[in-house]
């Protein structure tokens, strides 16, 4: 894992076509703004794995049938 210090209004580049942004920072919370091409979809972690867990339960349901 790649870590790294950001400031608000600084940005990390993932290839030619992600940039994530910090837009800010309060206490323990930060704010960030991602600019992906529409044809990567961008999720939080947990909305990531719901959509994973109910992709692999339908792959299930598809092959005891």
């Amino acid at each position: 894992m790649l870590v790294l210090s950001r400031k608000p209004g600084e940005s990390v580049t993932i290839g030619d076509e992600v940039r994530i942004t910090v837009l800010s920072i309060s206490g323990k919370q930060v704010r960030i703004g991602i600019e992906a091409p529409s044809d990567i979809a961008v999720h939080r972690e947990e909305i990531y794995n719901k959509i994973a867990n109910e992709q692999k339960t339908e792959a299930t349901e598809d092959n005891s049938n």
